[in-house]
C-alpha cells in the first residue's frame, strides 16, 4: 500500500465502475477538479467505465460536478441516504427519517438552545431561530433556505444536523437520539474542521453509509463489488474500504484509510493526485 507500489493492471481491467469521494479527493480545497483528472474522467466514460460520486454533500451539491464530468450514473449523497442521478428521474434509494425522530430532534434542540437544520436532497432548511446555520455548517455547495416553520419539511428529511458550541450538551443530545432512546437512527458526533469550538451531531436513518450506497448502486447497475474501484480520503469513506472493491486512498487520507487501501496515491487532492489512478485505469482499458 506504499505510494510507490506497482498498480496491478490486470485488476484494473476488471473495473467497470469508479466511485469517487468529492471533498479532499476529487476536488481541491477550492472545490475545483484538476484539468488532467477531468480529461481522464471523460476518457473513462468514452471507454465504458461508469463514474459515480459518493459524498456527505447534498444531492444538489453534486449535480454540477456530475454534469461537468458528463456522468449520468446515479450519485450517492448524504453518505448513502440518497442515490439519484443528476437529472433526478432515477431514484435508486431514498432513506427518509421517521416523523417522530424529526419532531423529537426539533423539540430537544429548542429545549437546549442548540441550532438545528433539516437536510433534504435539494436544500438545507432552517428557521429564523436557527439563522446561524448557513454560517457554521460544513456542508459544501449546499443551498440554504430559511422557512417559517419546520412543520412542512419533516416528511422528506434525509438528515438532521445539530450544531452547537457546548460539547456536553451535544453529547447529551447524541445519547438521547441513540438506542435505546431512539430506534432506527444512525448518529454521528464530531468537531468542525473549519469552525473553532463548534460540534456537529448528524442523524440519519440506520443503514445510511457509503458502503450501503455502493452495494445498492452496484445492484442497480447489475455489477459485482469486485467490478468497482472506490477512492477516498476521510473517515466516512471507511465503510466503502471494508468492501471487496479495489480501494484507493489519497496521499492526504487519514491513516486508517491508508492502512485499508489496496493502493495509496503519492499526491494530495491539491496536487490533482487522483489523476494517477485515473490514468492507470484508462491505460488498462485502452490496451483491451
Amino acid at each position: 500500500m506504499n505510494p510507490g507500489k506497482r498498480i496491478n493492471s490486470e485488476q484494473l481491467k476488471r473495473i467497470k465502475l469508479a466511485v469517487i469521494d468529492v471533498d479532499g479527493t476529487l476536488v481541491n480545497d477550492d472545490g475545483i477538479i484538476g484539468d488532467r483528472s477531468l480529461s481522464l474522467l471523460k476518457g473513462l466514460l468514452e471507454n465504458d467505465v461508469k463514474i459515480s460520486l459518493a459524498s456527505g454533500r447534498l444531492h444538489s451539491a453534486l449535480v454540477e460536478i456530475a454534469n461537468i464530468i458528463g456522468t449520468t450514473t446515479p450519485l450517492i449523497s448524504l453518505d448513502g441516504a440518497l442515490i439519484k442521478n443528476s437529472k433526478g428521474d432515477v431514484i435508486v434509494h431514498k432513506s427518509t427519517l421517521r416523523n417522530g425522530i424529526v419532531k423529537k430532534s426539533i423539540e430537544l434542540a429548542e429545549k437546549y438552545f442548540v441550532n438545528i437544520a433539516l437536510c433534504h436532497s435539494e436544500a438545507i432548511y432552517y428557521t429564523e431561530n436557527n439563522s446561524l446555520i448557513p454560517m457554521i455548517l460544513d456542508k459544501f455547495g449546499a443551498l440554504y433556505r430559511e422557512v417559517d416553520s419546520y412543520n412542512f419539511y419533516m416528511k422528506d428529511a434525509l438528515e438532521i444536523v445539530f450544531a452547537g458550541d457546548n460539547k456536553r450538551t451535544m453529547e447529551y443530545l447524541r445519547d438521547r437520539l441513540s438506542f435505546p432512546f431512539a430506534f432506527g437512527t444512525s448518529v454521528s458526533f464530531f468537531r468542525s474542521h473549519s469552525h473553532d469550538n463548534i460540534y456537529y451531531l448528524e442523524i440519519k436513518k440506520s443503514g445510511s453509509t457509503k458502503a450501503k450506497g455502493l452495494i445498492r448502486l452496484l445492484k442497480h447497475l447489475k455489477l459485482n463489488t469486485s467490478d468497482a474501484m472506490v477512492i477516498g480520503d476521510w473517515y466516512n469513506d471507511i465503510p466503502m474500504f471494508e468492501t471487496k472493491a479495489f480501494k484507493v486512498a489519497m496521499a492526504n487520507a487519514v491513516p486508517e484509510l491508508k492502512r485499508m487501501a489496496d493502493y495509496v496515491l503519492s499526491k494530495s487532492n491539491n496536487e490533482d493526485g487522483i489523476s494517477e489512478i485515473l490514468e492507470a485505469l484508462l491505460n488498462s482499458k485502452r490496451k483491451n
